[in-house]
């Protein structure tokens, strides 16, 4: 198990937060989202997801990631 931190720019909301964890929550090998709306952080837990999917889930639901 292993826990991944991004930085997410763009959220602004309760419906940005919901949006990034349902996309993130779809990429195989995650088993869990937790995003801080404030500092715009997201943890991602899982067994080794794929950086790149992440990545993409997060531009998906609308968001960009910092670095």
């Amino acid at each position: 198990m292993s826990v991944t931190t991004y930085t997410v720019t763009g959220m602004t909301c309760g419906h940005c937060v919901s949006s990034v964890k349902e996309e993130v929550g779809e990429v195989p090998g995650v088993t869990g989202v937790e995003v801080d709306l404030e500092s715009g952080r997201v943890e991602v837990t899982g067994d080794s997801p794929d950086d790149a999917a992440v990545r993409a889930a997060i531009e998906e639901a609308g968001y960009a990631v910092a670095g």
